[in-house]
């Protein structure tokens, strides 16, 4: 499976394209566009790589992460895919643009697909097997892509660091606890890539990690 990043908007969240070589199959994962010209710069990567948008992805509700949500939907004719724990966030994108000062109204976010513990998402013969791993937000998963190695951490985890828990529902040792019962057992070598700021690996954030 290979993957593509971009880094959208003020927060600078990390966007994935993530897409089976042999069918063409994609998704795209943490929709974080919020101009014209980052819409733009994802559709023409799509474009020119005849990609077939199949699975639109969400690791959280949080509003940094699905200003692009609605360009996807409509363009690509997908369906949103999130955790139902995180319903409650994509009906309050409104009060989410208000507690971070933005002059926006977006509309209220419905999950179409229900992603759980445990659930698989194909594209073409491989899978992304889904995790959840709560407390930087009650929905929070993490994206495993066993046969290529890498995982898509969301909020979760980062390179020396894991997210915030002082937003509404989260917890921290409930986050603790799933990053070292979920992602610190994958292999070494497996690759992370995290909603925000640069790649690591598994191995890497064992050794270095101080908040673990």
């Amino acid at each position: 499976m290979k993957v593509k990043d971009f880094t959208f908007n003020m927060f600078g969240v990390n966007t994935y394209v993530l897409w089976d070589s042999d069918s063409l199959e994609a998704a795209v994962v943490d929709p974080g566009m919020i101009s014209h010209e980052e819409e733009h710069e994802i559709a023409d990567f799509i474009k020119r790589n005849d990609l077939r948008i199949v699975h639109l992805v969400n690791t959280h509700l949080h509003i940094d992460h699905t200003f692009g949500e609605e360009f996807i939907h409509d363009n690509y004719g997908v369906k949103v895919e999130a955790n139902p724990a995180d319903s409650f966030l994509g009906e309050a994108r409104q009060a989410q643009a208000r507690m971070f000062g933005l002059n926006l109204s977006p509309l209220p976010l419905s999950i179409d697909v229900e992603l759980n513990n445990g659930d698989k998402i194909f594209l073409g013969d491989e899978c992304l097997e889904v995790m959840t791993v709560p407390g930087h937000s009650p929905g929070s998963i993490v994206l495993y892509a066993p046969q290529s190695g890498f995982v898509l951490t969301g909020d979760v985890l980062f390179r020396q660091s894991i997210g915030r828990t002082d937003l509404v529902a989260g917890n921290h040792s409930q986050l603790v606890e799933g990053i070292r019962a979920k992602l610190l057992t994958l292999p070494p070598e497996t690759v992370v890539y995290p909603g925000h700021g640069p790649s690591t690996t598994i191995g890497d954030e064992i050794r270095h990690n101080a908040f673990l």
